[in-house]
C-alpha cells in the first residue's frame, strides 16, 4: 500500500483547502454510505465550511456541496494539495 505522509482527516483541513481523498476509515457500511455520495479514494475534495463546537462540515466533491457530520467526516483521510 502506498504511504501518504501528509494525510490528515477531512476535519483537520482548513476552510477553502483542497485535497485528494486517500481512504475511508471505519467499517464497510460507512465506506458504502460515503461511496453512495460520491466520496471515494482518488477524488478531489474541498472543505467549504466547518462549524464550531464539533458540528457538521460542508464539503464540495464531484461538483456537489455536501454536509457531513463531524464523526463521519473524521473517517475520511485526505492528502492536502501542496499549493495551499
Amino acid at each position: 500500500m502506498e504511504q501518504h505522509k501528509d494525510q490528515q482527516s477531512l476535519t483537520e483541513m482548513k476552510e477553502g483547502q483542497t485535497g485528494t481523498i486517500i481512504t475511508v476509515l471505519g467499517g464497510h457500511l460507512a465506506a458504502k454510505r460515503l461511496a453512495d455520495m460520491g466520496i471515494t479514494p482518488g477524488i478531489g475534495v474541498r472543505l467549504i465550511r466547518k462549524t464550531l463546537f464539533k458540528g457538521p462540515v460542508q464539503i464540495e466533491v464531484r461538483g456537489s456541496s455536501l454536509v457531513l457530520g463531524r464523526g463521519l467526516a473524521s473517517k475520511i483521510m485526505v492528502e492536502p494539495d501542496e499549493r495551499q
